[in-house]
């Protein structure tokens, strides 16, 4: 045998050793039991966490009046200020009031208008304002029709905030977990002990200022729609509150 082919015959035989191994190792990969991980590793699941929220994305005039006849309750509490509503039109010269945390709402158009500058605060003017007009079937007038901005139109392009400001669900079925004691405090917008943040915002409102980052341990003062909550969280619950500054 010349030794051109010895090389060969040598070359071809490490291939085959190596691809041996390589199928050896893989099979031993694949059929080796998987390291168990402790679920302490994974660190602690937030149950409100894994809550499907719905979203809607609305993109068009046409998408946002698709909502007519529906219930949609407020997710953004204490941040949205609602007006009179006569047909197709927002009174912006004055406001009715700010939309509370779970308080369902019956959408029953959307609309656009031009918007003053006095009522662009949490919604950009644009070239107009689309606002949904809506009843409150809690209230003590459930048949008043009231207007909401909630998006608005530039040069022929839509931006919505619906999904931020809305729960398509009845937040009491999405979050049925939470304790009666829970959702009482939350419907009467009233702060108890145990409470988590969540709870807290849709209770006093979304607006808030903390000198602290760290969520669930921390002091948070709510606006509270001027009347000012300090809010004490320990691991994630209400450890103590009390009137904040300026109340």
């Amino acid at each position: 045998m010349t030794s051109g082919k010895k090389v060969a015959i040598a070359v071809t035989g490490a291939l085959v050793l190596a691809v041996g191994i390589e199928l050896a190792y893989l099979h031993h990969e694949r059929n080796s039991p998987g390291k168990l991980v402790a679920p302490e590793e994974y660190g602690k699941t937030d149950p409100d966490d894994l809550v499907f929220l719905r979203k809607k994305r609305p993109v068009s005039l046409a998408d946002a009046k698709q909502m007519a006849g529906s219930t949609v309750w407020v997710s953004a509490g204490g941040q949205m200020d609602y007006y009179p509503y006569a047909p197709h039109r927002a009174n912006y010269a004055k406001t009715v009031g700010t939309l509370l945390g779970a308080e369902p709402l019956v959408i029953k158009d959307a609309f656009e208008q031009v918007a003053p500058k006095s009522a662009t605060f949490r919604i950009p003017g644009g070239d107009r304002q689309v606002l949904l007009a809506f009843t409150k079937p809690k209230s003590a007038d459930p048949a008043t029709e009231y207007a909401v901005p909630v998006g608005y139109r530039q040069a022929g392009q839509y931006t919505f905030f619906t999904d931020d400001i809305f729960f398509y669900d009845d937040p009491h079925v999405l979050f049925n977990y939470w304790s009666p004691q829970v959702w009482q405090a939350i419907d009467a917008h009233q702060v108890i002990l145990g409470m988590n943040e969540r709870q807290t915002q849709l209770a006093l409102g979304q607006v808030g200022q903390s000198g602290s980052s760290d969520y669930g341990n921390r002091v948070v003062v709510y606006a509270n729609l001027g009347h000012p909550m300090s809010v004490t969280f320990v691991e994630n619950k209400v450890t103590a509150f009390r009137p904040g500054p300026g109340d």
